[in-house]
């Protein structure tokens, strides 16, 4: 019997709505209609509330493109309940799969066998370009963070930095350490004697940076690499009466980092615009799917003419990274000039 007549005669015969859905998924898989459909699987817990801004990139290509998109993660950040995740999304046949390589050893496995079935992925987020490419993934979406470092050290640089103190509050994750090795050659540095393993409580860093800054009272410049280093810094300096005396840099956006900016304490944030993570590679599985492009150069030009993406870039004040292995989403700069626009849509958009 044909979908169409089967459900004809759950209608005729008064079955709730909810139930016809029901066993119609039963029949069909995961697809209800011919409208493509996507799967965005994150690391993140359902308390990380950071990754709301990536959804709500997610959401919106999946109205500007007419496809649709679930979003899945581990309730508690289990890695191994991620793997499951992918082992799901490979037996429910997506049209695409776009996932943060959290772990890549873990993830490896199930994700070869999303690739078996032809589905393609896009990573974003977490792990490399190299890891990307090894999965067989069409791009990565994210912030290089060797970049994203140098490029922040550029910008101290030019002010005169030459020595700084760089506070690693997830110092067991190696990529971390590329933020502060990009940052420390571009000022001629040595990152590994600059770095200090702070751990992530806000108190234990306020006592730790505090402690530092009295054994090398020359340090001119601190780079922290996240919310949770930025915030513990903040409080040092300010019961030190060093705010606004040393060049101070940090990596992500808080409302107490964006308060920082506004009083001179933070010279600036370098933003990975979260946003993008979740808009791009939609917006990328979309247009391969629907205009049936592969190259990433094509891709890239449709995406760049793209009405509605140009709209949304223009209001939230984005500038995607165009390169010719993909699109990075970051490093965004947000100083006094732009903060203004970055706090109205913080949280949302940015």
């Amino acid at each position: 019997m044909k979908i169409s007549s089967f459900l004809s005669i759950l209608i005729r015969k008064a079955i709730p709505l909810a139930t016809v859905f029901v066993l119609c998924g039963a029949m069909m898989g995961c697809h209800h209609t011919n409208q493509p459909r996507f799967v965005l699987i994150s690391h993140a817990p359902d308390s990380d509330l950071w990754w709301n801004t990536v959804k709500n990139g997610m959401t919106d290509a999946a109205k500007d493109f007419h496809i649709a998109v679930d979003y899945r993660n581990p309730p508690n950040g289990d890695i191994a309940d991620m793997a499951r995740l992918v082992e799901q999304a490979a037996a429910r046949n997506y049209d695409g799969l776009i996932i943060s390589i959290a772990d890549y050893s873990v993830l490896k496995e199930p994700l070869q066998a999303v690739r078996a079935k032809g589905i393609p992925i896009v990573t974003i987020n977490s792990g490399t370009p190299e890891q990307s490419r090894a999965l067989g993934a069409i791009m990565h979406v994210g912030q290089p963070e060797y970049g994203a470092g140098k490029m922040a050290g550029e910008r101290a640089k030019a002010a005169g930095i030459t020595s700084y103190l760089c506070v690693n509050h997830y110092a067991t994750n190696p990529s971390s350490f590329e933020r502060s090795r990009g940052f420390a050659e571009a000022i001629g540095a040595d990152f590994r004697k600059s770095t200090l393993d702070s751990g992530d409580d806000p108190s234990t860093i306020e006592t730790k940076v505090s402690g530092y800054l009295r054994a090398h009272p020359k340090t001119q410049a601190i780079l922290a690499l996240g919310p949770n280093s930025a915030q513990g810094t903040l409080v040092a300096l300010r019961k030190m009466g060093l705010s606004g005396k040393i060049y101070f840099a940090t990596f992500d956006l808080t409302p107490e980092v964006i308060k920082g900016i506004k009083d001179g304490i933070v010279n600036f944030a370098i933003d990975q615009q979260p946003y993008l993570q979740g808009y791009i590679p939609v917006a990328v599985l979309a247009i391969m799917k629907q205009d049936k492009m592969t190259h990433i150069s094509q891709i890239q030009e449709k995406l760049k003419s793209h009405t509605a993406f140009q709209q949304r870039l223009k209001k939230y004040g984005l500038k995607p990274i165009y390169d010719k292995d993909g699109i990075s989403s970051g490093p965004g700069f947000v100083t006094k000039e732009n903060v203004d626009k970055v706090e109205k849509f913080a949280g949302e958009y940015r």
